[in-house]
């Protein structure tokens, strides 16, 4: 019992400190930008931009105006997150950090998606789409979620093939 309130304590304290920071910069840029305005933190060059950019639909702009089919699917991969969560064993926290970062990003988009009928993206990188905190905890969450489970995949069949503690044994001596 106690060891699942300190997993969740992890999962909403992450989630929430995410959702903070991403709704935090998106009120500085709706309180300092008009819709299309840039601002170009390193002038002279335009690589990297501040932009006040309502987003419709999901990431790379598709499924432009289908608000609502976002927000039935956002939540399902909430609820998702928070199912799943709870399976992950115990000693795998890496797994829960990263599971907790993708919930704090699709949080935040929700919010947004709720309160504006829009997401607001505004970090402008070349001619990379334009996306913001939230995008891109979903996205370093992904990434990382991969990389902490072919590691945990990759650990699990070392330990599980004959003479695999010898093995372990002769790797660390």
């Amino acid at each position: 019992m106690k060891n699942k309130l300190k997993i969740n304590l992890l999962l909403f304290g992450i989630a929430l400190a995410v959702v903070e920071l991403d709704q935090w910069t998106k009120l500085i840029i709706r309180q300092n930008l008009v819709l299309g305005q840039a601002w170009l933190p390193f002038p002279p060059s335009e690589f990297f931009r501040i932009v006040y950019w309502q987003n419709t639909g999901a990431a790379f702009g598709i499924f432009q105006n289908g608000n609502m089919v976002l927000k039935v699917l956002t939540s399902a991969i909430i609820l998702f997150i928070l199912v799943y969560y709870q399976t992950i064993p115990y000693e795998q926290k890496f797994v829960r950090v990263c599971l907790a970062i993708m919930l704090g990003g699709a949080v935040g988009n929700l919010i947004d998606r709720f309160t504006q009928g829009y997401v607001l993206d505004f970090i402008a990188v070349g001619n990379f789409p334009v996306f913001n905190v939230a995008d891109s905890c979903v996205t370093v969450g992904v990434g990382l979620l991969i990389l902490a489970l072919l590691l945990e995949d990759k650990k699990a069949r070392a330990h599980s093939l004959p003479g695999a503690e010898n093995n372990q044994e002769e790797i660390k001596g």
